[in-house]
């Protein structure tokens, strides 16, 4: 099982996003707790990015990398998706 560490910047996005999506957001964030095994999540490997991973929470994509060295989910930004997310 692995930790999540929430990035500042994340934190602060969060509270932007309203309270139902943030809701759907926290329960798929902490079912990263068993990544890569997790089922039921849509991830997605990023290439090219200053990034790991894209998670999928509805119109948002969570951006994290997997420390799997140290065993810790770091969530770096929480974006709505737009031309602009990637």
């Amino acid at each position: 099982m692995k930790d999540i560490l929430w990035n500042n910047k994340a934190r602060k996005q969060m509270k932007k996003i309203p309270i139902n999506y943030r809701d759907a957001i926290f329960q798929s964030v902490d079912k990263l707790k068993d990544f890569p095994g997790a089922k039921g999540l849509d991830v997605k490997a990023l290439r090219n990015h200053k990034y790991d991973y894209r998670m999928r929470v509805g119109r948002y994509r969570v951006l994290f990398d997997d420390k799997e060295q140290v065993r810790i989910i770091a969530i770096q930004e929480v974006k709505k998706r737009d031309n602009s997310t990637y």
